[in-house]
């Protein structure tokens, strides 16, 4: 059997580009959803010439479009969704016509980053996780806790992934009946460390001990709802991650996910101290 013909749609985003690059790299045909705006934009249209070189189909159209939809589906197996969060609620058009085409094989929603179903902060992320979620639950429908711990312990856990590597794991799933249905978790070793352990890193990477300002949980949450939306999710993304924990407090398979580093240990990955190398 051929590889999957796989739609990308948000290609000019950072971690589309990656998806569709890891897509060619592994000798997929490669299509590309693809606004006309993208094409007068000048770092938008060097990457879609990019991927236009190296092989990718580029398709005129947009989430908004319907026509252009039905049209993109229909020549392809497989759809990954790389949108940005803000407009996550836009492939609410998209799955309807993906259930409606039946040729599709799998989709995949535009919900990297943490499991919506396992953060804990929905007081605080201003419905950012439950969109994700409601996208999900859309999906899956058919056609008709952990005590929390201080930052200033800086002792919990969270994950580090480049998108690039994000990306090569991602695509060796489409074809994969292991992935079907299922939500892939990516906690590869040497890149799932606390916030004191990424520090001591660095220290001895540049042999020097740092000033240490410990922020404690409070003072955190006030800065979050001191500082306007969106330029607080930065914080969120920090105290879902490591104050928390909501990347790693659960076990992957008895939540029913799947561990990418244990089903595809061939792929080459950038831990967190090869990273920090190239700061050097």
């Amino acid at each position: 059997m051929g590889k999957s013909r796989i739609l990308i749609i948000g290609v000019t985003g950072n971690l589309g580009f990656e998806l569709a690059k890891a897509s060619i790299a592994a000798s997929h045909p490669t299509f590309g959803l693809v606004r006309d705006s993208a094409f007068s934009n000048p770092d938008k249209s060097h990457k879609l010439q990019t991927l236009s070189n190296a092989g990718a189909t580029l398709l005129k159209g947009s989430l908004q479009d319907e026509a252009s939809l039905i049209q993109a589906i229909k020549q392809v197996d497989v759809v990954i969704c790389a949108i940005s969060s803000r407009q996550v609620l836009d492939q609410k058009l998209l799955i309807p016509l993906i259930k409606q085409a039946g040729c599709i094989k799998r989709f995949i929603p535009s919900e990297f980053g943490s499991d919506p179903d396992k953060t804990r902060i929905s007081d605080l992320d201003y419905n950012f996780y439950s969109r994700k979620a409601e996208i999900r639950r859309l999906a899956l429908r058919p056609l008709q806790g952990t005590k929390s711990q201080y930052l200033e312990t800086g002792n919990v856990k969270g994950v580090f992934v480049k998108e690039s590597d994000v990306a090569a794991f991602t695509i060796n799933t489409v074809d994969d009946p292991c992935t079907l249905n299922k939500v892939l978790y990516l906690r590869p070793p040497g890149n799932v460390y606390s916030m004191n352990e990424l520090i001591e890193t660095w220290e001895s990477k540049i042999k020097k001990k740092l000033e240490k300002i410990y922020v404690p949980e409070e003072e955190l949450l006030k800065k979050i709802k001191e500082t306007p939306y969106p330029d607080n999710m930065a914080f969120v993304f920090i105290y879902s991650a490591f104050v928390k924990g909501d990347q790693t407090y659960f076990d992957i398979k008895s939540s029913g996910g799947v561990d990418g580093s244990q089903l595809y240990p061939h792929l080459k990955y950038t831990t967190i101290s090869k990273y920090l190398d190239t700061l050097l």
